[in-house]
């Protein structure tokens, strides 16, 4: 099913562009999908639909946001770096967010097991982490009503 991005976030986001996105890289020290890269630059601060995903073979939860990679003021709680400054001294190092569902719960890379091509995990509030697909194309092909 193909995904369509309609606004979430009510304000004018600056543009992502790909110094933005390589400041981002060295700081987190991974390589960003390259799906992401023109994914978040195109459709930052937005909703997809469909937004329903599995988590594990019983449960599903909302892809709410695509994250922001600028701080827009007064929106400080949508950007990756914030969210992932909040996560950090609770989860494994290799974990980062780029999307959040409506409970506040973190959709993010996991790049433990391959440094070069991250599976796609939740981490709840609580911080336990689910596997939710192998890769960013995979999830977002995995979305449903």
């Amino acid at each position: 099913m193909a995904v369509h991005w309609e606004p979430y976030l009510n304000i004018e986001l600056q543009p992502v562009g790909p110094d933005d996105l390589a400041q981002l890289e060295q700081e987190w020290g991974v390589k960003l999908p390259e799906e992401y890269k023109v994914l978040v630059a195109a459709y930052q601060g937005m909703a997809p639909i469909p937004d329903v995903f599995n988590v594990g073979p019983r449960s599903t939860n909302v892809f709410n946001v695509l994250l922001t990679i600028k701080r827009h003021e007064g929106h400080e709680s949508y950007s990756v770096r914030r969210i992932h400054e909040v996560l950090k001294p609770h989860i494994p190092k290799g974990i980062f967010p780029f999307a959040e569902t409506p409970g506040g719960e973190s959709i993010c890379f996991d790049y433990r097991a391959n440094p070069t091509q991250p599976k796609i995990v939740l981490v709840t509030v609580e911080t336990f982490i689910y596997p939710i697909a192998d890769n960013l194309t995979d999830f977002l092909n995995k979305l449903h009503d």
